[in-house]
């Protein structure tokens, strides 16, 4: 691996102890172009492992904290008519940036939500008809708890298709969790000591964007074989052919699989996409997709239909033929 990525990566799992796996698959869907959901209860990091990547890397970093009285113009910018040039002027909303942190995105309404469409598909924002491009690299983190959901609004099925995968944090062991309180004593003595702030980073990689660049160009060149291409078919079929699941992917959905499984072979140093590279990009990238049902928005109901769909898919991965 090369050697700035492993440093990213191991940043990653130095700031947020205990989310190794939701530190690979952000750093995937990074390489691989697209957007990633993270989701689970508060307090187990999903902010803070955003904001650590956005800060090993060089470019633009904008966070909004979604709530219900944001605007369609607070994202992607709007227009003012400026007197003293009598022209109107744009004025460019947070989109405008390479990494773009949407901190409780369910917490808006999905009109509002809508606003993200365009940019988190085409790379561009269009506003009183003009079209504007955002920057090459450009990545929405968007963060939702799936608990404690009162007071939020669901994400609609074209938004959810947007993400590349969706990443599932939940609560450390109980021997991880005295480490991050080891850690965080020892963070807030060291700050006291030298007078600097606690949230100071330490150790930052400093990624450019033009290494992240060339990451995203190695990875669409990772061939993929036609036998792959028939895998990654085979697996959308069986969701939705599968009795219980009663959900379709999309094209959209089947091109993110493809994707994440070649940044996962891209990481793993293999000199192609392997069968074990779909398999580990599989879940991240369908389990946003499929219906959560109506008990989405129950605390619990919502998690066990969750649980639930995972297995399914975990039993699909044993049982859909390789060939």
């Amino acid at each position: 691996m090369d050697a700035s990525l492993k440093a990213l990566q191991n940043h990653l799992d130095a700031s947020v102890l205990g989310a190794g796996s939701a530190t690979y698959e952000l750093i995937a869907a990074l390489l691989g172009g697209g957007h990633a959901l993270i989701e689970g209860p508060p307090g187990v990091g999903k902010t803070t492992l955003a904001k650590t990547l956005a800060q090993s890397i060089s470019g633009t970093f904008r966070r909004v904290q979604f709530t219900p009285d944001l605007l369609p113009g607070d994202l992607v910018g709007y227009s003012i008519y400026r007197q003293d040039k009598k022209e109107f002027e744009f004025i460019e909303g947070p989109v405008f940036t390479n990494l773009l942190l949407a901190d409780e995105i369910n917490r808006t309404s999905p009109r509002i939500q809508s606003a993200l469409l365009e940019c988190m598909n085409e790379g561009q924002v269009t506003v009183d008809g003009v079209t504007r491009p955002l920057p090459g690299v450009f990545q929405v983190v968007a963060t939702r708890n799936n608990r404690f959901r009162a007071g939020t609004f669901p994400l609609p099925a074209p938004q959810l298709d947007r993400f590349l995968i969706s990443i599932e944090m939940t609560l450390s062991d109980s021997e991880t969790r005295s480490r991050i309180l080891k850690f965080h004593a020892k963070r807030q003595s060291d700050a006291a000591v030298s007078m600097e702030p606690a949230s100071h980073p330490n150790n930052s990689p400093g990624i450019t964007l033009e290494q992240v660049t060339e990451w995203q160009r190695k990875v669409d060149q990772v061939p993929v074989s036609d036998a792959i291409f028939h895998y990654v078919i085979r697996l959308c079929d069986a969701i939705r052919n599968h009795p219980e699941l009663d959900s379709t992917i999309s094209n959209r959905g089947a091109l993110a699989m493809m994707q994440m499984a070649r940044a996962v072979a891209f990481l793993e140093e293999h000199e192609a996409v392997f069968p074990e590279d779909v398999k580990r990009a599989f879940i991240p990238a369908v389990i946003h997709r499929l219906d959560p049902g109506e008990s989405e928005f129950e605390s619990e109901g919502g998690s066990l239909r969750k649980s639930a769909i995972r297995l399914l898919l975990e039993e699909l991965l044993e049982t859909v033929p390789i060939e």
